[in-house]
């Protein structure tokens, strides 16, 4: 039996990163995947949805040439086409993270694996065989699905998962999306564009109710104008294939026939047919229970990613999976989430870190907020993308940035400026001192900090 000093179950973004940075630190590391290299992230999440995304944002600039001075006819979008080249994206990423592994050592094994005890993993092979492997730590990175709830009849074929979503061949008259959250509103913005018709239903109140409701108002101005139908505090009784379409039947008693259905509400844990029942690793609601350390209950058993149910982000799993193999190889790391940041891939972008807004309201936490618009950009002007604004929050007794949010074209891009400084406790007046090359959109970054005391150079500001 081979013996190693870190044994990762999974190969998504957190397992191989975890895998590699032990390998970095001098451990002798195995990797067991069943399935791809990358985990749901790179095969089925965040990079084919951004290779979709931005295949829709180049039909969406082609159709708008002329205002540019550029004529251009008869635009037509191909979905087989983009799907094509998002298949070509993750296969070269698959194959570069796969080239990494071998680079640093980490031997992988190809199958599903269980933990029979603490100190050995057992990998059931595609062709049947059966390998055990000695650990003196193990990595659980099993990751998450999305959840298939029995009441809405998914069939992979016209109730469909984010999963079957991504790989359509023809774009459907109409989508009925099931759930108003960050994966909703994503693949909302991408079928509308790419024509389909499209309407969200909600339970709740509001749509994207992680972000403060100004940011939210941005995103429904844009749905309104692409003809996103968005219906909210509204559930769904019935969702039934009737020979070509779909009906779905409301609470309200309204009923809607698409050609599509697709849920996007919640995700599931896989934690289950591993070894954690018998281990008696403990668990809540199938997420696997760990402490800042990623240290679960069991001594020398390990979690991180979505399985752990923290923050379902693919850089989160990875930070945790560096965390994590910093403590099994004997140094000290925590995981501070207070400090992490989020992207979501509407059209405009939404970026977000630290506070926000009616954070600081529930809580009672003072804050002073700086604004700047896309708007009064030079940059953004140029680029015909004026919809959004920088949004900075501020502790008013230090001046320390606390939060920021940003809603506007290349949100996601423009906010390791500002993660860097709620981090690092970086004051609003450092942020609006330091000189930003002109014209670029990081200028709204100092503006909106500049902002924070009432002294925005290209906005009428409050006087503080």
């Amino acid at each position: 039996m081979k013996e190693f000093d870190i044994v990762v179950i999974g190969g998504g973004p957190g397992g191989y990163v975890a895998a590699i940075r032990g390998a970095q630190l001098g451990a002798k590391v195995a990797l067991v995947e069943k399935d791809k290299i990358g985990g749901t992230c790179l095969n089925r999440g965040c990079i084919p949805t951004k290779a979709l995304y931005y295949s829709a944002k180049a039909f969406s600039a082609a159709k708008r040439a002329a205002d540019f001075g550029v004529n251009v006819r008869d635009v037509e979008f191909d979905l087989s086409k983009a799907v094509s080249r998002k298949n070509d994206i993750v296969k070269k990423l698959v194959g570069g993270v796969e080239t990494l592994l071998k680079g640093n050592g980490v031997e992988v094994f190809r199958g599903d694996g269980f933990i029979e005890s603490a100190g050995r993993v057992r990998v059931a092979k595609a062709g049947g065989t059966v390998e055990a492997v000695g650990a003196k730590n193990i990595i659980v990175a099993t990751g998450s699905e999305p959840a298939r709830i029995p009441a809405f009849n998914i069939d992979g074929k016209n109730i469909l998962t984010s999963t079957e979503m991504l790989d359509l061949q023809e774009v459907p008259k109409s989508v009925l999306i099931i759930g108003g959250g960050v994966m909703g509103c994503e693949f909302a913005t991408l079928y509308a564009t790419f024509g389909s018709s499209v309407t969200i239903v909600e339970m709740l109140p509001d749509i994207l109710l992680t972000e403060d409701k100004i940011v939210a108002r941005v995103i429904l101005k844009r749905f309104k104008e692409i003809g996103v139908n968005v219906l909210t505090q509204v559930s769904v009784e019935s969702v039934e294939v009737k020979e070509n379409h779909v009906k779905t039947r409301l609470n309200d008693g309204r009923e809607f026939i698409t050609e599509k259905v697709l849920v996007s509400i919640g995700r599931s844990f896989n934690s289950k047919d591993i070894g954690l029942e018998t281990l008696g690793a403990a668990t809540e609601r199938g997420a696997i229970t760990v402490n800042e350390k990623m240290e679960t209950n069991i001594k020398g058993v390990w979690a991180i990613g979505d399985v752990t149910g923290k923050m379902l982000l693919a850089h989160v799993a990875s930070a945790q999976g560096i965390v994590a193999v910093t403590n099994a190889l004997g140094k000290k790391a925590e995981m501070d989430y207070a400090r992490i940041p989020s992207g979501i891939f509407t059209d405009p972008e939404i970026a977000s870190v630290g506070l926000r807004e009616k954070e600081a309201e529930a809580k009672g936490i003072p804050v002073v907020v700086g604004r700047f618009p896309y708007a009064a950009s030079g940059k953004a002007l140029g680029m015909a993308e004026t919809e959004g604004f920088v949004q900075i929050l501020a502790d008013p007794a230090t001046d320390k940035v606390l939060g920021c949010s940003i809603v506007g074209a290349h949100a996601t891009d423009l906010l390791g400026e500002v993660t860097l400084a709620v981090k690092s406790g970086i004051k609003a007046k450092e942020l609006a001192e330091t000189v930003h090359a002109h014209p670029t959109l990081p200028e709204m970054i100092m503006e909106a900090a500049e902002d924070v005391r009432g002294a925005a150079i290209h906005k009428i500001g409050r006087r503080r």
